[in-house]
């Protein structure tokens, strides 16, 4: 990594990024990177579906469901920043087949579990590998690309991450529904064998090597103060609301506070010295576009998660659907994510970031379709064209909204900035279920089947509040930042 000179100097300023890249990138690069975000998205949300089932065969108490789905977000927002560091200096296509092949083997290790404790502790396993994957895989997009290639890249990045998100409702209900070899739930984890280890053979002839410019060293402090701050924030937030918010997650969120100031402190430090070698250089907040980029998509993925909760559990519990049905209606979703995903970027090179404006927009509109359908007590039929609506808006977003974080980020600090991307999607994930979920269950009240459209109401009300907010944070982008990486 490049240091300043002096305790006053920034971070260099990088050029704007050239409209074609210097050298052709190696074929298959991008299915050999981006099987990670599908399979992540996938294992955080198909594991929904396989809870019942888990609770019938292994006899998994409440607690150890929650932990069965705590330990793996835990774990990986808590070593994404540290990841990223790590591919800087160990190099980025080592550490993510270190993280590809440790994923395969645990969810090899979740396949077969014989207890709750065993599958818990390869969840837990699970969450770390997939830390370790997720900053390299936004690191070799960046750095292998470039102008309308770039912007492509992330493009099909976004598609990946959004098929997996979306669709592993269905795919775990129709695994499950197979019942393939009498593996029932197992299936859910096993699937991911056979694309870890093809993928595997892939890495080495697809994949450059890179690293920082000037190798940095691991910030050992940092490492332990940043890990312990994302434990104590995140952890609240997934349990708190079920336990009914008990003084010690209160203990906790305001303990991370304190750590995270700590760890701003010994950052800043660290940046300001010609030796110095930060986890995250603080001169990345000095550049708009990354700054309120973050505040972006921390905004963003406040609203993806607790929607796809609420919907899931109104369909389900409300409506009395299995998980195969309750995962056929989330295609709706799919299809517009599908429809707009893939020429985002193009949207972008013409917009600019309003692009990202437009898309909050339709979201907004597509959860106020939703809102009027569930008052109206018609048919789950009528909820499709205000899903298809959010799924246009979704693909909209999450590929130039990416791209916008990271385009003008210099390339000695683009592992660490996407190691601190990274963890915003998982933090803004995990806080918006923890605040949706107040919403959503305080209207709910006793848990009355009566009563589950009115919760989802109110869910909707508030998250279209969100997707407004996310329009208007948009206008603090630069003007030309989505359209930079297009």
């Amino acid at each position: 990594m490049t240091t300043s000179t002096s305790s006053t100097a920034p971070v260099p300023s990088p050029a704007p990024p050239r409209r074609s890249a210097p050298t052709r990138p190696p074929r298959g690069l991008r299915p050999g990177v981006l099987v990670a975000p599908f399979m992540t998205a996938l294992d955080f949300f198909i594991v929904n579906v396989a809870i019942p089932s888990m609770q019938l065969r292994l006899g998994a108490g409440p607690s150890a469901v929650q932990w069965i789905v705590a330990g793996f977000s835990l774990a990986l927002a808590a070593g994404l920043i540290t990841a990223g560091r790590i591919g800087d200096i160990a190099g980025r296509r080592r550490v993510f087949s270190a993280g590809l092949t440790l994923f395969t083997l645990s969810s090899a290790a979740c396949g077969l579990a014989p207890t709750t404790g065993v599958l818990i502790a390869a969840r837990v396993v699970q969450g770390l590998s997939a830390a370790l994957m997720g900053p390299q895989v936004l690191v070799i997009l960046r750095t292998s690309y470039q102008g309308a290639a770039q912007a492509k890249a992330f493009a099909m990045y976004g598609l990946t991450m959004g098929v997996g998100a979306v669709f592993g409702q269905l795919i775990g209900g129709l695994l499950i529904r197979a019942d393939l070899f009498g593996l029932d739930w197992r299936a859910c984890f096993l699937i991911n064998l056979p694309v870890g280890l093809a993928t595997l053979a892939l890495v080495p002839r697809t994949v450059p090597e890179s690293r920082a410019p000037q190798r940095p060293r691991l910030d050992n402090t940092g490492v332990v103060l940043v890990s312990a701050a994302l434990v104590a924030l995140v952890l609240p937030l997934i349990q708190g609301r079920s336990q009914g918010w008990p003084l010690w997650t209160w203990l906790c969120l305001g303990g991370s506070a304190a750590l995270f100031a700590v760890f701003g402190a010994h950052q800043h430090r660290l940046s300001g010295r010609a030796d110095g070698s930060p986890l995250v250089h603080t001169g990345l907040f000095r550049e708009r576009a990354f700054s309120v980029g973050l505040l972006t998509t921390l905004t963003f993925w406040l609203g993806q998660g607790s929607f796809f909760l609420v919907l899931a559990l109104y369909l389900q519990q409300g409506r009395g659907l299995d998980a195969l049905a309750s995962g056929v209606v989330f295609v709706a979703i799919g299809g517009g994510y599908l429809a707009t995903s893939m020429t985002a970027h193009l949207l972008a090179a013409r917009m600019g970031r309003q692009v990202l404006s437009v898309g909050a927009l339709l979201m907004a509109l597509g959860l106020g379709l939703l809102w009027s359908a569930v008052g109206s007590g018609t048919g789950v039929g009528w909820l499709v064209p205000g899903l298809l609506v959010d799924g246009i808006g979704m693909g909209m977003v999450i590929a130039p909204l990416t791209g916008a974080v990271l385009v003008r980020v210099s390339p000695q600090l683009v592992g660490s900035a996407s190691g601190v991307l990274a963890t915003v999607q998982q933090v803004g994930g995990a806080l918006g279920i923890a605040l949706i979920g107040i919403v959503f269950y305080g209207a709910l009240g006793d848990g009355v089947v009566a009563h589950y459209p009115h919760a989802l109401r109110a869910a909707l009300a508030a998250l279209l509040a969100v997707e407004l907010l996310l329009a208007a944070l948009v206008q603090l982008l630069p003007r030309t930042t989505a359209s930079a990486a297009g």
